[in-house]
């Protein structure tokens, strides 16, 4: 897992976001509402997708714009193969970790690779990326 996660606000824009995401060296970002909490993701595939290829100008977009339904979540103390139960499920490579109401990191694909045995590396990459991704 990768703590001390920085969130895109819900009001922050998609260009806001995007500088973040440059300036993090990352591709996706949890959006947080104006009271800490978890209310989504966000990828720059998103970004892409959803707002630069309809022509929409990205300072006119938020990211809450972006939130949609509920995010898929673990709690901090969920089990490596509840970590791999959830991603395979909803065919996702980031999977944000809660404690109580309070986001304490994200877990990636690369990291739950890095910490299964060698034989279930190839099972779980299969199964998140051979399902087309809704992170990104």
């Amino acid at each position: 897992m990768t703590g001390g996660v920085e969130c895109v606000g819900v009001r922050d824009t998609l260009v806001q976001a995007a500088q973040r995401m440059r300036d993090l060296g990352v591709g996706a970002l949890p959006i947080c509402g104006e009271d800490g909490r978890l209310k989504g993701m966000l990828t720059d595939r998103d970004i892409v997708v959803q707002c630069v290829a309809d022509g929409i100008d990205p300072s006119t977009k938020t990211a809450g714009d972006l939130a949609h339904g509920k995010p898929v979540t673990i709690g901090a103390d969920d089990s490596i193969e509840d970590t791999l139960h959830t991603m395979r499920e909803h065919a996702i490579r980031r999977l944000p970790v809660i404690d109580g109401q309070e986001l304490v990191g994200i877990v990636s694909q690369a990291d739950v690779a890095r910490n299964l045995p060698e034989d279930r590396v190839g099972e779980l990459v299969e199964a998140i990326s051979g399902a087309p991704s809704n992170d990104g």
